[in-house]
């Protein structure tokens, strides 16, 4: 089993994931309020949150809006980390060391795992294990995302991978852009998460999608929808015509979210 013992730079800016936060309270309202049985006190767990803990406490701050009572859990690896968080732990937050064998106490339960900007130093066919161990803590239910996002998180692709009876179905894959960098598909591919990274090439089912999004994107620009924002939604609206599961909520793309959730699942 790989175990989380590389060190990050840890170098998280605060509201470096704020749109995954957005998206999360606007698409997971229900997995975030859910209160029945286990899931009363079932946490959101941040996974390697960095040097400084400011993604955990703005997440927190973001999904207590639905879920007041909501646990959050803060994981590092490297005990400095975990000791300079803990002055801002309070009776809902808490920080603790440990990694991809989550370090929860007896009773625990978890709704939510968050894991971005942690694997691109792992080998590809390293992450579908990290997967599974990470999804093995999750209620049935529950929602692991992993991925990347650009530093200061204006661009972000990830995984969104539900727990399920037969283990981790690999749902869908999610697209953000802020526009900041002005927008074209080409721009998600350095943020891909590990495992689909390096394989945007010819032959690939991945190399594929954004072959058919680029094409998408030209024919709309060229029908006159220059503009980041119009170029985008446009784009996406006509690569849905062209491959099935893309999500096409007027939310979504009018705040640069792509969906995409392929029927049977995102291949590996």
């Amino acid at each position: 089993m790989t175990s989380l013992d590389r060190k990050t730079r840890g170098r998280t800016s605060h509201q470096r994931l704020q749109a995954l936060d957005a998206y999360l309270a606007h698409s997971e309202r229900g997995l975030l309020t859910r209160g029945d049985g286990a899931w009363a006190r079932a946490a959101f767990v941040d996974l390697g949150f960095g040097e400084h803990p400011w993604t955990t406490l703005e997440s927190a701050r973001a999904f207590r809006e639905l879920n007041p009572g909501l646990p959050v859990v803060g994981v590092e690896l490297e005990p400095p980390r975990v000791e300079s968080a803990r002055e801002h732990a309070d009776a809902l937050t808490d920080f603790r060391q440990g990694g991809f064998e989550l370090p929860l106490r007896p009773g625990e339960s978890v709704r939510l795992i968050r894991a971005m900007n942690l694997l691109r130093g792992y080998r590809p066919e390293e992450v579908p294990a990290i997967h599974q161990t990470l999804g093995g803590a999750l209620l049935e239910g529950g929602l692991l995302v992993e991925g990347s996002t650009d530093t200061p998180g204006a661009v972000l692709v990830a995984h969104l991978l539900r727990r399920v009876p037969e283990g981790i179905s690999r749902e869908a894959l999610l697209f953000h852009t802020d526009f900041s960098r002005g927008f074209a598909p080409v721009l998600f591919r350095d943020w891909m998460p590990r495992d689909f990274r390096r394989r945007v090439k010819p032959g690939e089912p991945i190399h594929a999608f954004f072959a058919d999004w680029t094409a998408a994107w030209q024919e709309v620009r060229e029908a006159g929808h220059v503009e980041p924002p119009e170029a985008f939604r446009h784009s996406v609206l006509r690569l849905a015509v062209r491959i099935e599961g893309l999500v096409t909520d007027a939310w979504l793309l009018e705040h640069g979210y792509l969906l995409w959730k392929p029927p049977g699942g995102v291949f590996r």
